[in-house]
């Protein structure tokens, strides 16, 4: 039976990329899924889609330049928003 005799600077090399790789599977990962899943969405938005801003105002969305949204809260009562803080409505249960 061969016994492997690894050094202490192997150890550590493999403890370090151990490390790195429950980090990446754990933090990154699905961080970096969640903003292609939201990036997503706010790519699919269509005039007359119904959102929530982040400060919780619900409104229609109306029309899109650039980064910016234009949303209406009300008739005629139209605001000029991040596109980034729209979200879906949650649902009701």
């Amino acid at each position: 039976m061969i016994l492997l005799d690894i050094s202490n600077g192997w150890k550590t090399a493999i403890m370090v990329v151990a490390l790195i790789a429950v980090f990446y599977l754990f933090m990154i990962r699905p961080q970096s899924q969640k903003a292609k899943k939201e990036q997503a969405y706010r790519d699919s938005l269509q005039k007359g889609d119904r959102l929530m801003t982040a400060g919780g105002i619900h409104v229609t969305f109306v029309s899109r330049e650039g980064a910016m949204a234009t949303v209406e809260a009300a008739q005629g009562c139209r605001m000029k928003v991040q596109l980034a803080t729209l979200q879906p409505v949650p649902e009701r249960k």
